[in-house]
């Protein structure tokens, strides 16, 4: 691990704050593509690409976008190898892992650098990259997302995620499973005090519950229509039992605990499109082995058996 200072690459830790707690930076590439060409970076056809982790929720988003949106011949992307280690994420040879045809890049801070080359900060994926241009567009998933969501509905898949009538409640979900379930595995995981870890493992359960009582009386979180508040949450529920539950500590229950949270997690993994972006084998080699603060001998798990094509009997 690592970022860059003034664009050099320096192989420094993460730093904890003063209460042992993991403090995640705001993403600062944030320009906006536009359906109607009023900003800098008009949707068109074949002129994006993202650049991804399997590995990673917050770039999982994007995938499963630009899958749901129908936009596999319109938007191109880009797999790291799993493994982050002393360069950050590189493009460099693993089963699944693309390397880089756009730019022909090593690694992914070379990115940040070429749109910035004074840039500070963490080298993130994802990142969606404007051919044309040769610069980050964005590397802030939660933007990314609403742009597949609607700037290329000229090319897409007919779908709004993200509707204007049920927006106070997705943001406000949103807020909540980012903070305590998004986020909160990683402040469990990468506490360094036991303070900071039972603050935030008591608030992932908690949130948990709170989910499993939605979607004991709704088939989705805000009811019968599926949203962006469902896809951001199952980037995080389909890694739960796998690398959040072991490896992070997040150890009070399973997903496979909560029956209706887990049907709700099957359902959304047999959506069209989605199975083809979850990469379990880039999943657990990620976090178990590039995580070595956490897990010093970097021996990855084979399990658990987890059956997500199962039925799911969400429709009931």
């Amino acid at each position: 691990m690592g970022q860059l200072e003034n664009g050099v690459w320096r192989a420094v830790p993460r730093k904890p704050s003063a209460k042992g707690e993991f403090v995640r930076n705001d993403a600062q590439m944030r320009n906006w593509i536009s359906a109607d060409g009023s900003t800098d970076f008009p949707a068109e056809a074949g002129r994006y690409h993202l650049y991804v982790s399997y590995a990673c929720p917050w770039a999982h988003r994007t995938l499963i976008f630009r899958a749901i949106k129908g936009l596999q011949d319109v938007i191109g992307f880009s797999v790291v190898n799993p493994l982050m280690m002393e360069n950050g994420w590189e493009f460099t040879e693993y089963p699944g892992a693309t390397g880089d045809p756009v730019n022909g890049f090593t690694y992914s801070h070379q990115l940040y650098t070429t749109a910035d080359p004074h840039y500070t900060g963490r080298s993130s994926v994802p990142v969606l990259w404007d051919k044309q241009r040769g610069t980050i567009v964005s590397n802030e998933s939660s933007e990314i997302i609403r742009m597949l969501n609607s700037a290329f509905d000229a090319f897409a898949t007919p779908g709004d995620y993200y509707p204007a009538e049920l927006r106070t409640e997705i943001d406000a979900i949103n807020d909540r499973v980012y903070a305590t379930v998004n986020n909160g595995v990683y402040r469990s995981g990468f506490a360094v005090t036991q303070e900071a870890y039972e603050d935030a493992v008591f608030a992932l359960f908690a949130s948990l519950d709170w989910l499993e009582s939605i979607l004991a009386e709704k088939r989705y979180l805000t009811g019968d229509r599926i949203t962006e508040a469902d896809w951001r949450l199952f980037v995080t529920m389909i890694r739960f039992d796998h690398v959040y539950h072991g490896h992070f500590k997040c150890n009070i229950r399973r997903l496979v605990d909560y029956p209706n949270l887990f049907a709700w997690t099957r359902e959304l993994y047999q959506w069209p499109g989605v199975a083809e972006t979850v990469n379990l084998d880039h999943i657990r080699t990620h976090y178990y082995a590039s995580h070595e603060q956490v897990n010093p001998t970097r021996i990855v798990s084979v399990g658990p058996d987890i059956d997500f094509a199962a039925p799911h009997g969400r429709g009931a």
